[in-house]
C-alpha cells in the first residue's frame, strides 16, 4: 500500500463533507461541557494535526504499569521494556524504534530529559523521576515542524508541565501482587507570599520473576514554589530521584524450549542498575502588554551504574566449560556502563504581537543553550558487578547553542501560515582514557564542532469552527555520541574506522484534518512523510560505530477520535498504521554460516498500532477505565517478524462523600502472554553450542495479571 499516492485524494474526500453543520442546531442547543485532555479543542491554537495535549485527568485515570507509559498518551507510541523496572522504557513511533529517545525529544517544564553522549545509548529517555500524580498535562508534537524544538526532534517532541498547585493534597498507600508497596504523599499550600507544591514517593517490587527479585527501591522528591499570578510569575522547582534495581533481561527462545529457563526465567541474575537524578530550575514569565517572556534555567546531576548481559558466553566462555562465573578470571558476557555528568542550561523565548502590512502577526525569537560536563561515560567487562577491565572510558564536554525565529501570519479570518527558521551549533571534545591500553584510546581524543540551520513550515486553514485543515513540512535532526564524533579507531581491535556524522538531518511533512463536533467529538486524520539520511551510529554496548550505509524513508496515517458521550461516559480510539524501509537491502550474516539474508525492512518498525478505551464517571462515587493496546508483527533482523500483542489494563474505583478514595488496578487483565518485545541476534548460552554463536530470537514476555489496590486520603 503506497499511502503517498491516495494522500490527496484521501484528504479531498475528507474535505467534503466539512461545510455540512451536521452537529450545528445540536451543538447550539446543548449546554457547554468542559472537557480535558484529548478532548480539548484546539481548533485555532494548533499549528500541525500531530500537535495535542493530555491534561492530568486524562493520565490519572489510566492504570499503567510503569511511569513510562505515561508517554502512551501520545497516539501512536509504544512503551516496552526489555530489562528492570528502573531502566528506561524503549519507545516505538512512526516506525521508528526510538531505543530509549534518540529520535523523539522529551522535556519536563523545558529542562530537557534526552542524554546526550549516554553510556547506554543517545538521546536516553528515562522519565521514573517524575511522579504521575504532580502532572499538570502534557503537550505533544509529531513531526519536525516546530521551530522551538532541536536535538532528537526527527519524529516529534513531549514537554511535561508539572503543577503550579493543586487542588487537593492526599496521602496514598498502594499494595499489590509480587511485593508491590508504594506511598505517596503530594499537595500544595499557601505559603502567604506564593504556592508550594510537594510530593515524596517510595516504591518497593519484586517482580513476577521466577528467578530474579529485581527489587526496585526508587524514591522520589518534588518541591516547586510559586510566585505571582498567571501571566506575571516565578517559580523554583526542585526534583530528586534515585533508584535501584535488579534486571530480567531478554531471553533466548531455545533456553526456554529445552528447559533451561522457564519464560520469565533469566539466564544471568547479575545485572541490574542503580541511579539517581537531582536537577534544580527555575522559571520566570513576564507579560509586557501584547509581549510575553519565557526564561527558563537549569541544572542536573546524573549517576547511572548498569550491568547488562545480552550474549551470555558468546565473546567469554568460561574456562572449565561449566557457565558458572570463575574467580578473578573472565567468563561470560556481562558488562557494565557507567555514567557521570552535570549538566546546565536555559531556555529563552520573546512573543511578540504586531500588525505588519494591515495583518495580524505573531513573532517569537528565542535562544537555547545547553553544556554536558560528562565526569565519565564507560563501558567495563565485569563480573558479578565487579569490573574486570575497561573497554573505553572516557570524559566529554559537549556544547550546544541555539537561536530561533518563528512567525505565524494571519492572512485572513481562515488562513493562517506559520514559518519557522532555526539554527543550532554543537562543539564536541572527548578526552578518551582506558586503563588497559591507553595508547591505543588516546586516538580517540578530538574535538569537533558543527552547525546546522533547520527550515520549518506550516499552513493552516479554518474551513469552519468545527473542522481545521493542516499542511506542515520541516527538516529536524538528532545530534550523534560525540565519541563516534571524534573516534578513528575501534576500541577492542585497535583497527581504524569511520567517525559518525556529528548531526543527521531528517525530512518530514503530512497533511490532515482535525474536528470537534458538538463539543462532543474530538477526532483527526494525518498522512505524514520522514526521510532520514545516511548515517554512521554510535552503539554504546559494543563502544564503537556501526553503519546502516543507506539512507530510509518512512509514511503513514494516523487516525484518532475522542468521544465525550455524556457526562459519565468518554470513549476513544486511536489506529496508526506506517511503512518503513531502507532505500537500499542491507545485508544480514547468520552466525551459522548460511547464506547472508538481503532485507530492506526497517528492524523494530511497527506497522499497526491500536489504542482504545472507556471511561467511566458516576455521580454516586463509582468511576472505572479499561483500555487496551495492541501492536502488529513488526520486523526484526535477518528476515524474521516479531509477534504481535495485545494487552488490557483496567481501573475500578469509589470517591467516598468522605475524603477517601479507593482503586483497584487489574494489569494485564486477560493474563496475556505475549511478547513486550523482541530481537534476533546471535548468542551463546553453553559450551555445546558453536563458538559463533547461535542467531536466535531473544525476548521478554509480559508480566501476568497482577492486581493493585491503593487507597488515599484526600485533604
Amino acid at each position: 500500500m503506497n499511502i503517498k499516492q491516495y494522500a490527496l485524494p484521501l484528504t479531498g474526500a475528507l474535505l467534503l463533507p466539512l461545510s455540512a453543520p451536521a452537529f450545528a442546531s445540536e451543538a447550539n442547543e446543548m449546554e457547554e461541557i468542559e472537557v480535558n485532555g484529548h478532548r480539548a479543542n484546539l481548533i485555532g491554537e494548533a499549528i500541525s494535526a500531530s500537535v495535542g495535549e493530555v491534561s492530568q485527568e486524562d493520565i490519572e485515570i489510566r492504570p499503567i504499569l510503569r511511569t513510562g507509559e505515561i508517554l502512551e498518551t501520545i497516539p501512536g507510541m509504544v512503551a516496552t521494556q526489555h530489562s528492570g523496572s528502573g531502566k528506561a522504557n524503549q519507545y516505538f513511533l512512526r516506525g521508528f524504534n526510538l531505543d530509549h529517545g534518540t529520535d523523539f525529544a522529551t522535556s519536563v517544564d523545558k529542562m530537557p530529559v534526552n542524554f546526550r553522549t549516554h553510556a547506554h545509548g543517545q538521546g536516553y529517555t528515562d522519565i521514573n523521576f517524575i511522579i504521575p500524580e504532580l502532572i499538570q498535562d502534557l503537550t505533544y508534537k509529531k513531526g519536525s515542524y516546530y521551530a522551538d524544538v532541536g536535538d532528537f526532534s526527527g519524529v516529534g517532541a513531549a514537554d511535561i508541565h508539572m503543577a503550579t498547585s493543586l487542588e487537593q493534597s492526599q496521602l496514598q498507600v498502594g499494595l499489590g501482587e509480587d511485593n508491590f508497596y508504594r506511598g505517596l504523599l503530594a499537595g500544595s499550600t499557601s505559603t502567604g507570599v506564593g504556592e508550594l507544591v510537594y510530593g515524596l514517593e517510595y516504591q518497593r517490587y519484586s517482580g513476577p520473576w521466577s528467578d530474579i527479585d529485581e527489587n526496585v527501591r526508587k524514591k522520589n522528591a518534588f518541591l516547586r514554589h510559586t510566585w505571582g499570578d498567571d501571566q506575571d510569575n516565578v517559580s523554583i522547582t526542585f526534583m530528586g530521584y534515585d533508584n535501584g534495581w535488579n534486571a530480567p533481561d531478554q531471553i533466548p527462545q531455545r533456553a526456554v524450549d529445552e528447559g533451561v529457563i522457564t519464560e520469565r526465567g533469566s539466564l544471568d541474575q547479575d545485572v541490574g542498575g542503580e541511579t539517581y537524578r537531582y536537577s534544580l530550575s527555575s522559571a520566570w514569565n513576564k507579560s509586557f502588554d501584547d509581549d510575553h517572556l519565557n526564561l527558563s534555567v537549569y541544572a542536573i546531576r546524573y549517576k547511572l551504574d548498569l550491568w547488562s548481559n545480552f550474549t551470555y558466553y558468546l565473546e567469554n566462555p568460561c574456562p572449565n566449560g561449566t557457565p558458572e562465573p570463575g574467580n578473578g578470571n573472565r567468563c561470560g558476557d556481562e558488562f557494565a556502563q557507567k555514567d557521570r555528568r552535570d549538566i546546565y542550561g536555559w531556555d529563552l523565548s520573546y512573543v511578540m504581537q504586531d500588525e505588519w502590512a494591515g495583518f495580524d502577526v505573531v513573532n517569537t525569537v528565542g535562544s537555547q543553550a545547553r553544556y554536558d560536563n560528562i565526569g565519565e561515560v564507560g563501558l567495563y567487562n565485569t563480573v558479578r558487578r565487579r569490573d574486570v577491565d575497561v573497554v573505553r572510558s572516557d570524559k566529554v564536554q559537549e556544547w550546544n547553542t541555539a537561536v530561533y525565529w518563528q512567525n505565524q501570519w494571519q492572512w485572513t479570518d481562515k488562513l493562517r501560515t506559520v514559518l519557522g527558521l532555526r539554527y543550532d551549533y554543537f562543539h564536541f571534545d572527548v578526552d578518551a582514557q582506558s586503563a588497559r591500553d591507553p595508547s591505543t584510546l588516546a586516538a580517540n581524543s578530538g574535538s569537533k564542532g558543527e552547525g546546522i540551520f533547520v527550515p520549518k513550515f506550516n499552513l493552516v486553514y479554518t474551513i469552519n469552527d468545527q473542522w481545521e485543515y493542516y499542511a506542515s513540512v520541516g527538516q529536524g535532526y538528532h545530534s550523534n555520541d560525540a565519541r563516534g564524533v571524534v573516534q578513528t579507531l575501534d576500541p577492542i581491535s585497535g583497527e581504524a574506522v569511520d567517525s559518525a556524522d556529528p548531526l543527521v538531518k531528517t525530512f518530514g511533512y503530512e497533511t490532515g484534518v482535525r474536528a470537534f463536533l458538538a463539543e462532543q467529538l474530538n477526532m483527526s486524520l494525518v498522512l505524514w512523510s520522514l526521510d532520514v539520511d545516511s548515517e554512521l551510529i554510535f552503539v554504546g554496548d559494543s563502544g564503537a560505530t556501526e553503519d546502516t550505509g543507506t539512507s530510509s524513508t518512512r509514511y503513514g496515517l494516523e487516525a484518532t477520535a475522542y468521544y465525550y458521550l455524556n457526562d459519565e461516559w468518554t470513549l476513544d480510539l486511536e489506529y496508526s498504521y506506517t511503512e518503513a524501509s531502507y532505500d537500499h537491502d542491507l545485508e544480514f550474516e547468520p552466525a551459522n554460516g548460511s547464506a547472508p539474508v538481503f532485507s530492506n525492512k526497517i528492524p523494530g518498525a511497527i506497522p499497526h498500532v491500536v489504542a482504545a478505551g472507556v471511561n467511566a464517571q458516576f455521580d454516586n462515587g463509582l468511576f472505572g477505565n479499561m483500555r487496551v493496546r495492541y501492536f502488529s508483527e513488526y520486523p526484526l533482523d535477518g528476515g524474521r517478524k516479531g509477534s504481535d500483542a495485545t494487552i488490557t489494563n483496567m481501573r475500578l474505583g469509589y470517591q467516598f462523600k468522605a475524603p477517601v478514595r479507593l482503586t483497584l488496578d487489574i494489569l494485564n487483565l486477560f493474563d496475556s502472554d505475549s511478547r513486550d518485545i523482541e530481537y534476533y541476534y546471535a548468542s551463546r548460552i553453553n559450551e555445546s553450542e558453536p563458538s559463533e554463536g547461535v542467531d536466535d530470537v531473544h525476548f521478554r514476555v509480559y508480566e501476568p495479571r497482577t492486581f493493585r489496590f491503593y487507597a488515599a486520603y484526600q485533604f
